[in-house]
């Protein structure tokens, strides 16, 4: 039995399970895909939003200001790469000009610190990359960015460390409520929690549904974008907006925490939300919206495109509450963009939601006794000076074995990855624990080494190793037979599997529940 069951593992629930970390109950968080951070949090501009776009006497607004102040000391705490950069909304002409004023004058009414409308001179020295064109911009100085599936990690393997546990591959399909206690069905078991909080993203109209018909619905929209090689990370130094229209905040230019040019999105509604695909029609658009800005970009260094999926609520703000009609049910639903940015406040707004809704919130005695209980601190070989390689190669000649030429990963880290408290079990799993494949090959040279330490990490075949979701395998099976040193076996009849090889790598047990005890967590 838990005292809460959070639906959902995209930063939003791993946000409220975070804000509970602390506190003496018993929680378990939800996830239907094989890892956490797989849904809009990992196709996630990772901008953290200063505030001035949500409309004024929002919650949005508030707690946009509120998670904004709070990310860089939770990324310290959780070692999760933040670079407060700053954001610029770029005007050109007397029209966008009268947008950016607008946008000051809310931004003011929000509470964002430091905000101001520059002229075109200071703009180009601040980014002398920008067209000539610009006539003025507003900056707000408390915008960054921030890696969006490291911080959702790290708040999930904190959690788990503090005694939370985590089911992955562990959709809920029906709810129903016994003697006050609701009972969750998943494919595999039926979880016992006293309160349930529906943080399910994209589907957390469908998840309320599941218990009473919604009065909200979430409209899918598509977000496509290019990733450019570290060679265009200099292109510019803060985040770059074009003005905002009624339909999204603009096409954005921005560095990456790992140094790479990220240009997007688009705003496409759909009516799948898992239509992640991308299109020509829609990678133009965006080319030609940041050339207007930026014309010394050079795409023809794009590493990878991608699209995600935000789930836009019918309404102009975020859906926060205990649903009065539902006893023990609170959601933090339509969470869209500046999510990210909120979702430190988000947590910590559902928390209080609990606390006035009857749950007891007690320190656990670690918290009181150890100010380092809810920290992280991961290896980053790249980022260490030759002396701290040295000391690091001496305690452990893992670190010295560079894996992923690209990023500069050791073994010694995907193995860090692959024994955490939230374990990576598939090969992308490890690329977004230590950016193993992230880089300039998209792990053409990694990928295969990662795939046979997991398959020897986790005691299983090469052809029960994952890329990603569910079904995603790699291997089918051998090209050759390894006891015959001529190669003879390589024919066309040896290179398909067994079926039953893959059936019995399919039934190989990769136990996707992680909790404290967990026999591999460190």
């Amino acid at each position: 039995m838990y005292d809460v069951a959070v639906i959902g593992g995209g930063i939003t629930g791993a946000s409220v399970a975070h804000a509970l970390s602390r506190y003496d109950v018993s929680v378990v968080l939800l996830e239907k895909e094989s890892d956490v951070a797989l849904g809009a949090t990992r196709a996630n501009s990772g901008i953290v939003h200063a505030g001035y776009d949500p409309a004024s006497d929002t919650l949005m607004a508030t707690l946009n200001v509120r998670g904004n102040a709070m990310m860089p000391g939770l990324c310290l705490d959780l070692d999760v790469l933040f670079d407060p950069c700053g954001s610029l909304v770029v005007a050109v002409g007397p029209d966008e000009d009268a947008t950016v004023r607008s946008l000051l004058e809310r931004g003011r009414r929000n509470g964002v610190p430091g905000l101001e409308v520059i002229d075109r001179e200071r703009l180009l020295s601040m980014e002398p990359n920008l067209t000539t064109e610009a006539s003025s911009a507003l900056w707000a100085p408390s915008a960054g960015i921030v890696n969006p599936w490291d911080l959702c990690i790290a708040m999930c393997g904190v959690f788990v460390r503090a005694g939370g546990t985590v089911l992955l591959n562990s959709e809920v399909t029906a709810t129903e409520r016994a003697e006050d206690v609701w009972l969750l069905h998943t494919a595999s078991s039926v979880i016992r929690a006293r309160r349930i909080v529906n943080a399910a993203g994209l589907y957390s109209d469908e998840v309320h549904a599941l218990t009473t018909p919604a009065d909200f619905s979430i409209r899918p929209a598509r977000g496509q974008y290019f990733l450019l090689d570290k060679s265009q990370g200099s292109a510019v130094r803060s985040v770059i907006f074009s003005c905002p229209s009624a339909d999204t905040k603009g096409v954005l230019i921005a560095r990456t925490v790992h140094g790479n040019l990220l240009v997007g999105p688009t705003k496409e509604p759909i009516d799948d939300k898992e239509d992640t695909a991308t299109t020509a029609g829609g990678l133009r658009e965006i080319r030609e919206k940041a050339l207007r800005m930026v014309d010394s970009i050079q795409f023809r260094e794009n590493i990878a495109n991608f699209s995600g999926i935000r789930a836009n609520p019918d309404r102009d703000d975020f859906i926060i509450r205990k649903v009065g009609s539902i006893p023990d049910y609170y959601e933090a639903a339509g969470i869209k963009s500046p999510g990210l940015a909120s979702a430190p406040a988000i947590g910590q707004y559902v928390l209080e939601l609990l606390r006035e809704g009857g749950l007891e919130l007690r320190d656990k005695k670690e918290f009181s006794g150890d100010p380092g209980f809810l920290t992280r601190r991961i290896v980053r070989f790249n980022r260490m000076s030759d002396e701290e390689r040295a000391a690091l190669i001496a305690r452990d000649p893992r670190y010295g074995r560079i894996v992923c030429r690209c990023e500069t990963v050791t073994e010694g880290e995907v193995l860090d990855a692959i024994r955490s408290p939230l374990p990576a079990r598939t090969i992308d799993a490890v690329k977004r624990r230590t950016a193993a494949g992230l880089g300039r090959c998209q792990g053409g040279f990694c990928g295969p080494r990662i795939a046979s330490l997991l398959a020897e990490e986790l005691r299983v075949p090469p052809t029960g190793i994952l890329k990603d979701r569910a079904g995603s395998y790699v291997f089918t099976g051998p090209t050759k037979d390894p006891f015959d040193p001529e190669g003879s076996a390589h024919t066309a009849e040896s290179v398909t599997a067994d079926p039953g090889t893959v059936e019995a790598a399919k039934d190989d047990p990769v136990v996707p529940i992680f909790e404290k005890e967990a026999p591999d967590a460190r």
